[in-house]
């Protein structure tokens, strides 16, 4: 898919105008106007999906060229409840995304771009997240993801794979084990299997704050003119 496609967006342009918005108000504020103009039955299930959302998984995808696997790789990680994407971006090429193949998952998921390695790395260490990436001959079994109490599953573009400065900031490497003649998967495919394994019974552990921020998400998201209600509402 190219980049110049119809629905293939950017970065700048992933997050939906609407959810600026409501994030620029107090959640809240947010809930207290609009939690009761949504019906029970989208409440629960709002606090029910956020409830499972885990922090303590995220994905990093190095340098890719396809928005199609960008937006698979969204997609996937939203599947398996996780909150954020670490993207490095390839120099003089933003991120860049096929909506038709994210089908809303960018609104629940938080993308963060990273002009190199570098930042990504400083990340990783500044927030204790250890870095482990899927190679073919890698030491670990997916299995052992889950025992990891955090981690950041680096994923490799679809020409170079992962770049030598990520590789060597990581912890370890995992692979797929495979029984037949075919030797990789397509990165998305690649992502399902081991986020599978890797968020396999881990209980949901987002923070209240950031409960709230995804609740009030869904309830701007939910109503029909959220923002003029919220303005008139003064919040």
């Amino acid at each position: 898919m190219r980049r110049n496609s119809e629905g293939v967006v950017g970065a700048a342009d992933l997050v939906d105008a609407r959810i600026v918005r409501a994030e620029a108000h107090d959640p809240r504020g947010v809930v207290r106007v609009l939690e009761p103009l949504v019906t029970g039955a989208r409440r629960e299930r709002l606090r029910a999906v956020i409830g499972r959302r885990i922090a303590s998984v995220a994905v990093v995808f190095d340098r890719p060229y396809d928005p199609h696997n960008g937006a698979a790789i969204v997609r996937t990680s939203e599947a398996f409840g996780l909150l954020s994407v670490h993207v490095v971006e390839r120099p003089g090429t933003p991120f860049a995304v096929a909506r038709s193949v994210a089908r809303g998952a960018e609104k629940w998921i938080d993308v963060t771009c990273h002009g190199g390695p570098d930042t990504l790395v400083a990340w990783s260490r500044a927030s204790g997240v250890p870095m482990v990436a899927t190679h073919p001959e890698g030491e670990l079994e997916p299995e052992a993801l889950a025992a990891m109490p955090r981690l950041a599953l680096v994923l490799g573009n679809e020409r170079e794979g992962i770049s030598d400065t990520l590789t060597s900031a990581c912890a370890g490497r995992v692979r797929v084990p495979m029984r037949g003649f075919v030797e990789s998967l397509n990165v998305s495919v690649t992502a399902a299997i081991l986020l599978h394994a890797a968020t396999r019974g881990r209980k949901g552990d987002l923070d209240e704050a950031t409960r709230l921020r995804l609740y009030a998400r869904g309830l701007y998201l939910s109503v029909p003119h959220a923002e003029d209600l919220l303005v008139a509402a003064g919040v």
